[in-house]
């Protein structure tokens, strides 16, 4: 998709959203609503997705628009990283959306027993990012990666709706990764961070 046309599309939205939001007037009302149907349409014109599907997924929010929270648990062992294979065979650092009654501790800790088994307790975070400047393809709306190391506390992994199997892998034998979720550069920051005792928070 064009980045610039995508940029108009995700502002345009974010604008409707929050007059939408804020306004009291009905004659404003309809035109943020206008500007939220422009928006969506915007993206159609070179999406294969469906326009009320696109809606659904870039302009059904209300309230003030903000980004959406995403944990990564960095967990290791013996110098090696957790990662767990999705359904399509591609391996992620456990992790996903934050739940609104989760903190980033809390949901950290929750994601990775849903997808692995495994008990961690966080330990720091790692980095801040914001996911459009890391991760492809861009979302229509942003994204904030938080990157948490955590040390296994026990378990086994459990088969759930999720995963379909974990493992530990060294940094020079990673497999293929989903590259939306995780990068081979994000990876190699986790490994960064954990073997370096006074790292710096990095956040965009």
């Amino acid at each position: 998709m064009d980045e610039q046309l995508l940029d108009w599309a995700i502002e345009i939205q974010a604008l409707a959203q929050a007059g939408l939001t804020y306004t009291k007037d009905p004659f404003d009302q309809e035109r943020f609503e206008r500007l939220r149907t422009i928006a969506t349409e915007m993206l159609s014109v070179q999406s294969p997705i469906p326009i009320p599907h696109l809606r659904q997924l870039f302009a059904e929010e209300v309230g003030y628009p903000t980004p959406k929270l995403d944990t990564r648990a960095a967990i290791f062992s013996d110098n090696k990283i957790l990662l767990v294979q999705e359904k399509n065979r591609l391996w992620s650092l456990p992790g996903g959306w934050v739940d609104i009654d989760q903190s980033i501790k809390e949901n950290t800790v929750k994601e990775t027993f849903e997808e692995t088994g495994l008990t961690v307790e966080p330990l720091r975070i790692t980095a801040v990012q914001d996911r459009n400047k890391h991760n492809l393809p861009r979302y229509a709306y942003s994204v904030c990666k938080i990157f948490v190391e955590c040390r296994l506390i026990g378990g086994h992994f459990v088969k759930n709706i999720e995963t379909t199997q974990i493992d530990w892998f060294s940094l020079s034998s990673l497999p293929s990764l989903a590259e939306e979720k995780n990068t081979k550069k994000q990876i190699e920051m986790c490994f960064e961070a954990h073997n370096h005792a006074a790292w710096d928070v990095l956040f965009d």
